[in-house]
């Protein structure tokens, strides 16, 4: 099983996505597990104040260390092996690969703990307790929160028993490096003049293989 417990100020956000579909399945099943901690929580002053402004000046406001440490350290106490999460545009690029290789610790009983950053960014001392810092792309969003789903889904879509069929992960693009899956049709055989491959009819698996392997694309990213 893994379980995530995300350090987020807007939890409201989150739960909605992680209680449904492929998410709720894997809970259901014991796959997988889901647990918050309210930054806010440990916020400094009577404000519970979890920013402040940068030293030499500039915009916006950064995570502070002390309400950040000391949300970690919370979550770690429960599981002193626990490794944590910060999305950053600063981090390794997110891919499949990745996601496969969190994956496979499912059957070790891992923890993941992830850091849902806001504001400007986050005092660069927080760096100092986070073992993965993971980007996905090149481009800036307003928190950590759609990138925490983004990753967990990613991760837990891939555990054995979480999807329906046994290959479906194993086919899928990105599943052996930069390969795109081969196009896909369902019925009806003939929608507004679109037909499906007759190849795909015939029964003869040997050259829908061979047919599927050719129409296999590379990515482009």
């Amino acid at each position: 099983m893994i379980k995530f417990t995300v350090i987020t100020l807007f939890q409201e956000a989150l739960e909605p996505y992680l209680k449904a579909s492929m998410m709720w399945k894997a809970t259901e099943k014991g796959l997988a597990e889901f647990d918050f901690v309210n930054l806010r929580d440990f916020g400094l002053g009577p404000h519970k104040s979890v920013d402040d402004t940068p030293y030499g000046g500039g915009d916006g406001m950064l995570l502070r260390c002390e309400p950040v440490f000391a949300a970690i350290e919370s979550a770690k106490a429960q599981d002193p092996d626990a490794k944590v999460i910060l999305p950053t545009p600063a981090g390794e690029i997110w891919n499949q690969k990745l996601a496969r290789k969190f994956a496979s610790t499912s059957d070790k009983n891992s923890h993941y703990i992830i850091l849902c950053p806001h504001y400007e960014g986050y005092d660069e001392r927080i760096l100092s307790i986070v073992d993965y810092k993971i980007s996905l792309g090149k481009y800036v969003l307003t928190g950590g929160e759609l990138p925490a789903l983004i990753i967990i889904d990613s991760i837990v879509r891939l555990i054995p028993g979480v999807l329906g069929g046994e290959t479906s992960a194993e086919i899928e693009s990105f599943s052996d490096g930069d390969n795109i899956e081969y196009p896909q049709y369902t019925k009806p055989y003939d929608f507004r003049g679109m037909k499906v491959p007759e190849i795909l009819l015939s029964g003869n698996h040997g050259e829908i293989d061979k047919w599927r392997e050719e129409h296999s694309g590379k990515s482009n990213s």
